[in-house]
């Protein structure tokens, strides 16, 4: 069957407009560690996707979930042992004062339960997030997505704080981040005004989909004073900042900022769906007692088994430090690319989660969406994946699996540079 014949059958079956990468879609048929593989058996470095956290069809994660579910696989309302192991050590993991849990499959769920959470436990409605964030597809929580300024109801958007952008010219980090917080400011008095009371704050510690800025430094961890001083909650979003991706457990502590609430998901399982909100256990237990919530899926011993693989994983090939280390070295790298380039406006990131900000020219940093999707599909015909993304959807995003090596990186170095050779940036 051809790309044509499938992409047709595809949207017979789904319905026109399922999203699909690439200007010629790759029929993919196995992956194995940081390498993907089509159904003509060539292969991809895959430096786009996160939710294999510890390399597509990991031998320790699939042995895992096959031995758990040839053994035994309930729903969450029977007793077992598996669940709470994995349950104290992930919380172990996390800042002193979150120490329950409730698991779930997706991020969205996880980011719905963390919203119910701090309504319940605030008595209030109002949330205030960023002006180009994403945390997940619910009614709720997809309320937030591109929210404007004003004008949803109980949702208040913030621009979200950056320095290649700056919402002014001409001040230092502190300077800006003060900008910047009399945003929180003044969403925090609207919904005074509004007679709305006031929930919360929430934040991707590293706002991946923000663009992945360098954010005002201070700016996290005085927003979140100003919110709790306000009467309000600061949920974390770690879907896509955790499990080591920044070269930290979690984005937070790089960031500075401690959560009331956090959220975790993508990673958790290496492709099981698996999600988790984590908070203080007065929260928790308020929001048992007040929803009923449960779920059929989550918290059973396959997810425990998954979860738990990945977690050694992790520990026992000594992720973190190679995530620092490459993440440092590819960083370096691109950044010495960029200053033979003008297409390139910035290059920033942390461990392995970097972004490539594609511009017109470096004078005018004009984004230019047009020209990132364009590098991506020139790296997937080379034989490399990556994605755009960000406010203006110019921003190549760079987010491997954790076991990328230095080796990896440097094939992806050599694409990049004969990328840039073949359209002479």
């Amino acid at each position: 069957m051809t790309i044509e014949e499938l992409i047709a059958r595809r949207d017979k079956l789904f319905g026109r407009g399922a999203p699909l990468f690439y200007k010629e879609p790759i029929h993919l048929e196995r992956g194995e560690g940081v390498w993907l593989f089509d159904v003509d058996g060539r292969r991809y470095l895959d430096m786009y996707n996160n939710i294999p956290v510890v390399g597509h069809c990991n031998q320790r994660v699939v042995e895992a979930i096959a031995k758990q579910a040839a053994t035994l696989n309930i729903h969450s309302r029977y007793l077992h042992t598996a669940i709470l192991d994995y349950a104290e050590r992930l919380l172990d993991l996390h800042s002193e004062q979150i120490d329950n849990i409730i698991f779930a499959c997706t991020g969205t769920e996880a980011n719905e339960i963390a919203m119910q959470m701090a309504r319940l436990a605030t008595g209030g409605q109002g949330f205030i997030c960023t002006d180009a964030t994403y945390h997940g597809n619910s009614t709720l929580v997809g309320s937030l997505t591109r929210a404007p300024r004003r004008g949803r109801q109980d949702i208040h958007a913030i621009p979200f704080p950056q320095m290649y952008r700056p919402i002014k010219d001409g001040l230092s980090g502190e300077q800006l981040a003060d900008v910047y917080l009399d945003e929180v400011a003044s969403a925090i008095s609207d919904f005074a005004a509004e007679g709305v009371r006031f929930a919360g704050i929430i934040l991707c510690p590293i706002l991946a989909n923000e663009g992945l800025p360098n954010i005002p430094p201070t700016f996290m961890a005085r927003a979140a004073k100003m919110v709790r001083d306000a009467g309000g909650l600061v949920i974390i979003d770690e879907v896509q900042a955790g499990f080591c991706r920044t070269g930290n457990w979690w984005g937070y502590q790089l960031a500075g900022v401690e959560p009331d609430i956090v959220t975790m998901g993508k990673p958790m399982g290496n492709g099981l769906p698996l999600a988790a909100c984590a908070a203080r256990s007065d929260l928790i237990e308020k929001y048992r007692t007040e929803s009923q919530y449960f779920n059929t899926f989550s918290s059973s011993p396959v997810h425990a088994a998954a979860g738990m693989a990945v977690l050694d994983e992790i520990d026992d090939r000594n992720l973190m430090v190679q995530v620092t280390q490459v993440g440092e070295y590819l960083l370096g790298e691109l950044q010495k690319i960029s200053q033979h380039t003008d297409q390139i406006g910035d290059v920033r990131g942390f461990g392995m989660f970097l972004g490539v900000e594609w511009v017109k020219d470096k004078a005018s940093s004009e984004p230019d969406m047009g020209g990132a999707i364009d590098i991506s599909n020139r790296l997937k015909d080379k034989g490399v994946l990556v994605s755009n993304d960000g406010v203006f959807l110019n921003v190549i995003k760079i987010r491997p699996p954790l076991v990328f090596d230095r080796s990896h990186a440097d094939i992806f170095l050599t694409a990049f540079k004969e990328t840039m050779a073949d359209i002479g940036a």
